[in-house]
């Protein structure tokens, strides 16, 4: 687990790509925009990729295309990008759309390192940036080692990306880059202090600006054969505690190991929400007779993160649930 490999670490050394990263100052080739796909996935001819006609895969509405166009346009008007690169959906396909357009060298895809980070996700990135020809660094953010982080208050998200940026920022100015996030229209207006950090940071959502909801991001990935186009959203493990409970290495590893038991068994869309000694079960309501069924390898596979009652959210999964205690308290949230 990666709780576990980071719990001797110190957060405030960063295993991150310094100042001495490069970017190209030279504008990618005819050779290096996007157009039709060859054997090692770069797509070399000179054309849009929302008419690249690759066979076999969905054509894209107008809408979706235009927008895919516009997010094209947005990279080639940048010199250099630094991308912050979690491996679901949305930033991935930020990664894979700036890279065609402008070039490995002039892409840097960086994923945050912390116990929050379950160890499949990042070995998920590292997969990816491997696949899809990538130029790919880990860097270990130091948001544990910060109390009102740990204090998870309505801002912890807010803490976290403050610590991502301390990271990100230097080596962004360094290399004359801009700090992209994956951030679409269907973000903007819950609650998420994490972007208002980003922003205050100087990092650009590319994807609000070219006009992607969600779905259109899922469109556009199936269209271009991204196979995240359809992977489940996976939020970090500090969004299953509760606000006002700490979050320490501990609980972060219960979390996780609880999880991980718990997709061994095929339960691949799930989190488990933490109460100090009590885990709670959200899985998609058509599959809570799977649960059932399994009861005993499920109760098994919980206790044995140090779990000692295991319960079901009869309501399902629901991303951001947590948030409702916010609302309790006067808080207008939707996440």
């Amino acid at each position: 687990m990666l709780c576990s490999r980071l719990a001797g670490s110190s957060y405030g050394h960063r295993s991150a790509p310094a100042g001495h990263v490069v970017f190209s100052e030279a504008p990618p080739s005819d050779s290096d925009r996007p157009g039709r796909e060859r054997d090692d996935g770069r797509v070399t001819e000179v054309t849009s990729l929302s008419r690249t006609g690759l066979d076999g895969r969905p054509e894209l509405d107008d809408a979706t295309a235009a927008a895919l166009d516009r997010l094209e346009a947005w990279f080639r008007g940048e010199q250099a990008v630094v991308v912050a690169f979690s491996g679901g959906a949305d930033s991935a396909f930020v990664a894979w759309v700036a890279t065609q357009v402008m070039g490995a060298d002039r892409v840097l895809c960086t994923t945050a390192v912390s116990p929050s980070l379950p160890a499949s996700e990042l070995d998920d990135c590292r997969a990816l940036a491997a696949e899809w020809h990538l130029r790919w660094e880990p860097v270990v953010t130091d948001e544990m080692d910060d109390p009102a982080y740990q204090r998870n208050d309505a801002d912890r998200c807010y803490h976290c990306k403050e610590a991502l940026g301390r990271a990100l920022g230097p080596v962004a100015s360094a290399g004359g880059a801009v700090v992209v996030l994956g951030v679409n229209l269907d973000d903007l207006g819950e609650h998420r202090p994490g972007q208002r950090s980003a922003a205050e940071r100087g990092a650009r959502f590319p994807l609000v600006e070219a006009g992607f909801t969600k779905a259109m991001v899922r469109d556009a990935s199936r269209h271009l054969g991204l196979r995240t186009a359809d992977k489940p959203a996976a939020a970090c493990l500090a969004s299953r505690v509760p606000y006002g409970t700490p979050v320490t290495l501990g609980v972060l590893r219960e979390v996780e190991e609880a999880e991980a038991g718990l997709k061994a068994l095929g339960f691949g869309e799930l989190r488990v929400r933490h109460y100090r000694d009590m885990a709670r079960i959200e899985v998609p309501v058509d599959r809570m007779a799977d649960l059932v069924a399994q009861r005993d390898a499920v109760v098994a596979a919980v206790r044995a993160a140090g779990y000692r009652y295991v319960t079901v959210d009869l309501e399902g999964l629901r991303s951001g649930n947590l948030n409702a205690a916010l609302a309790d308290l006067g808080t207008a949230v939707s996440s």
